[in-house]
């Protein structure tokens, strides 16, 4: 009840904000004017922050929206444990951030991190989104920026949907393992109301012995007005379904000896299902004073239903170490704030203030045992209330021609209630409790002199951490994290030509999330220490022959003992060629590189490298049509067929043949093998 009170209160203030502009609006009687593009780069308070443009997100391979995030220096997604149908695996800044904990994700300012997860913190499953309907990304990172909060420590990845499109799209394409591929985008109108619609169904068996039989429906419907010629009105509204079935993460001793095949599978009934119903509203109103009034409401109804099993048959050498994860909920929430433009004290300025409120009313969270997806007992089952109330500010200023300064301030509170929902079950957290962490931000940049800028960062940020091991005691609510950078971006031969950037950084979190292989979650370990170095170049070679890459080096550690963290990257690299000609053609030749990781704090155990080719090509045919265009893709990914593991981790599993304590082994998710796909579509 205190959810749809609240969710109702914000769409109120949505409302009023929209109505009090239209009653107040002094230009509501003049002529609209004709939208005019202005391209400029906007400007940036770090030197590791960046924004993606849509014509590099559509020529990233096809099937995972999660391809798009190593186009971001140093970062890293593969496919996790549980199958294709679930979040990937993030890793950046020397973080595995799991399925998110450490990385904030938005779309059109919606959260998509979800917290208190039945599978993991800070949860991200990106497969809601359909690729072509992203404008942009804007990322940042670090925790220098007073707009994003919870899971904002790494960094923050925000996307953005287009409006309308230029061309409508009908597009088929299939490949190898029958993948296949459907997409409709549709802008019926695009004029007084921007409308958007568009469908993708997607179905592959991948490369597995057990076939994946994964399936994906994606829906999204958005419209965009102008109430007024000062304010701008959005709806959107997105569904997904998914299930899978998956081979999980497989010991490697086990395709040594020829027991299984690299494309096997211990236990074959792994897999899951999923839905995800959002509705978001966006609203802004310009002043005549150069203000902004800006106002957002979401929501989300989610579900999921996860089988697995890490350790096969070490527990229950009769049944098997199979778990069920469940999660079902609605969450709610919103932005309202003004920001305004203008001279301080005759120093150009703009300042914003903010409201962001969040509340997941969870009615089932459940973890259990379970055999060939049949149930067979119960280990914790909750339901949660858990809100969060955050007030921020932030002020840029420029005193000189060659210097800016951007500093804030957010106050987050949160608030736990934790309700066991099994009486006999072995773990019964219940309980409620508050916290709250004020979080203050700081950027300088000096320049630019000789076409380049000098940046210095500092913030404090967290991610908070799941309430059920909250209340219980296990860990703390707000895990607080503390950072600095230095950097620059310098364009040497010109502004329009290759930019490099370079930066240093150094991240302090007070309480670590470490991997748990036999139950498959994490726990709150002591205070650890991240630094690192990221140098990159983007931009034209010669010609239509342009380039981007990057190159990142982290040491992370456990700051009491100089332990390392598993999983953390040390070494990453990304490298692409990208060649455009006027008949038609885009190419892209795509590196990946992911260095040795310590697998166990000792860093007696490692995960092997790997690098990784793709190739993209699109080709406008030379085909007339009384309308519109047809379009050939073809997408390679690995295309030297090169083996090289996703999700790789060290524990303690048992086959039916090995002794009662089981092995120490490396486990591992396969990365796919060469991979052809191709496609035609119509732009009309």
């Amino acid at each position: 009840m205190r959810s749809r009170l609240l969710f109702l209160a914000i769409l109120i203030a949505v409302l009023t904000v929209y109505k009090s502009a239209q009653a107040h609006d002094p230009d509501v009687t003049e002529l609209e004017i004709p939208e005019v593009s202005v391209i400029g780069e906007r400007p940036v308070a770090a030197s590791s922050e960046q924004f993606i443009p849509d014509k590099d997100i559509l020529l990233q391979p096809q099937g995972r929206p999660a391809q798009v995030l190593r186009l971001i220096p140093g970062f890293i997604a593969v496919e996790h444990s549980g199958g294709a149908g679930k979040a990937d695996q993030y890793f950046l800044r020397g973080f595995d951030a799991d399925h998110g904990t450490d990385v904030a994700f938005f779309i059109d300012n919606m959260p998509i991190n979800i917290r208190t997860h039945g599978h993991g913190q800070g949860y991200t499953d990106l497969n809601f989104i359909i690729p072509e309907t992203i404008q942009g990304i804007d990322v940042v990172k670090g925790t220098y920026h007073a707009e994003f909060g919870d899971f904002n420590t790494a960094g923050a990845v925000r996307f953005k949907t287009r409006d309308v499109l230029q061309e409508n799209v009908v597009q088929g394409g299939g490949g190898q393992f029958d993948t296949q591929r459907y997409l409709l985008m549709l802008s019926p109108t695009k004029d007084k109301v921007r409308t958007l619609f568009a469908a993708k169904g997607y179905y592959t068996n991948g490369p597995f012995e057990n076939d994946n039989r994964y399936f994906r429906f994606n829906f999204m419907g958005k419209a965009t007005a102008n109430p007024t010629v000062r304010s701008e009105l959005s709806v959107t509204g997105s569904y997904q379904k998914s299930n899978w079935n998956a081979s999980g993460e497989i010991p490697f001793r086990a395709v040594t000896d020829g027991t299984i095949d690299r494309f096997g599978s211990i236990d074959p009934s792994e897999g899951g299902k999923t839905q995800r119903t959002t509705g978001r509203l966006q609203y802004h109103y310009d002043t005549p004073s150069g203000g902004q009034f800006f106002a957002d409401a979401y929501l989300v109804y989610y579900k999921l239903d996860l089988w697995t099993n890490f350790t096969f048959f070490l527990d229950d050498p009769v049944n098997g170490d199979g778990i069920n994860q469940q999660d079902q909920r609605y969450m709610y929430g919103g932005n309202l704030g003004y920001q305004q433009a203008g001279e301080l004290f005759g120093i150009h300025s703009a300042a914003t203030a903010g409201f962001q409120v969040r509340d997941d009313s969870i009615s089932n969270i459940r973890l259990g045992t379970q055999t060939k997806r049949t149930a067979t007992g119960t280990i914790v089952e909750s339901a949660v209330q858990e809100a969060s109330y955050s007030p921020y500010m932030k002020l840029e200023l420029q005193p000189m021609p060659w210097m800016r300064l951007a500093g804030g301030v957010r106050a987050d509170y949160f608030t736990f209630d934790v309700r066991n929902l099994c009486d006999t079950c072995p773990q019964q957290p219940a309980g409620r409790k508050d916290s709250g962490q004020v979080s203050p931000k700081g950027n300088l940049i000096l320049g630019p002199w000789f076409n380049t800028e000098f940046f210095v960062n500092y913030g404090t940020g967290f991610h908070s951490n799941d309430a059920r091991s909250m209340v219980a005691g296990d860990s703390s609510p707000l895990a607080r994290a503390q950072g600095v950078e230095v950097g620059l971006r310098s364009k040497p031969w010109g502004p329009d030509r290759t930019e490099l950037m370079a930066t240093f950084w150094e991240l302090d979190l007070s309480s670590e999330l470490v991997f748990v292989g036999d139950a498959g979650t994490t726990e709150a370990r002591g205070a650890t220490r991240r630094y690192g170095v990221e140098v990159g170049a983007r931009g034209q070679i010669y010609g239509p022959l342009s380039f981007n890459g990057s190159l990142t080096w982290t040491h992370a550690e456990f700051k009491d003992t100089g332990l390392a963290i598993p999983l953390a990257p040390e070494l990453t690299s990304y490298a692409a060629l990208l060649l455009r000609l006027p008949e038609g053609l885009s190419s892209q030749l795509q590196m990946t590189y992911l260095g040795v990781r310590p697998l166990n704090e000792e860093r007696t155990v490692k995960a092997p490298s790997w690098l990784d080719f793709d190739l993209t090509e699109r080709y406008q045919l030379p085909i007339k049509l009384s309308h519109g265009r047809l379009e050939a893709c073809l997408f390679v990914q690995n295309l030297f067929d090169t083996n090289w593991e996703g999700a790789t981790f060290a524990f303690t599993s048992r086959l039916p043949s090995e002794p009662a304590g089981g092995v120490q082994d490396i486990h591992f998710v396969p990365g796919n093998p060469r991979f052809l796909m191709g496609g035609l579509a119509w732009y009309f």
